[in-house]
């Protein structure tokens, strides 16, 4: 049996369509961001998209722009152009893992990256939600978890803000 290849790479306007496909694939309609916010996403901050390949097919990708806003609020998953290249802050709007690949360890290459990546660029540390059942995994990075967002309520749903700061 051949061994599996993986890439990692930052993305680009290309990758629209793979990238849309699984968001699609990993979110209730509620939840998924669009086909056109991801457009405008990766004309604006494609350096902030983190890609995982596994012999070519897009598995999992992590995404998210830069702010010196200190929380992450639904208007930021909409709007692109709040992107500040020197904010202080590295969002993460999307954690996504194909299910045929989940509980492999991939999402977690992804995040530790763009932990990686925000520490080399100078950041105050890394801001994302989830929902409740995945606070302890966030945590296991070094997340702490700020209680239920009173800026970020989504598809209806309840999310809790984590923070890591460095």
């Amino acid at each position: 049996m051949e061994k599996e290849r993986f890439m990692m790479r930052r993305a680009s306007a290309s990758d629209l369509d793979a990238v849309a496909a699984l968001e699609e694939t990993c979110f209730p309609p509620a939840e998924a961001a669009s086909r056109e916010s991801f457009r405008d996403r990766l004309a604006v901050y494609p350096d902030y998209f983190l890609l995982l390949f596994s012999d070519g097919e897009l598995v999992s990708f992590v995404d998210g722009f830069v702010t010196d806003e200190r929380d992450l609020t639904d208007e930021m998953y909409a709007d692109a152009s709040l992107h500040d290249p020197d904010g202080a802050w590295q969002m993460i709007f999307g954690v996504n893992t194909h299910p045929a690949y989940r509980r492999r360890g991939y999402a977690a290459q992804l995040i530790r990256e763009m932990i990686r990546l925000a520490q080399r660029e100078g950041r105050k540390g890394v801001v994302l939600t989830c929902k409740e059942n995945l606070v302890p995994y966030y945590a296991g990075f070094g997340f702490s978890d700020e209680g239920i967002s009173e800026e970020s309520v989504h598809g209806g749903a309840v999310w809790h803000q984590m923070r890591l700061t460095f």
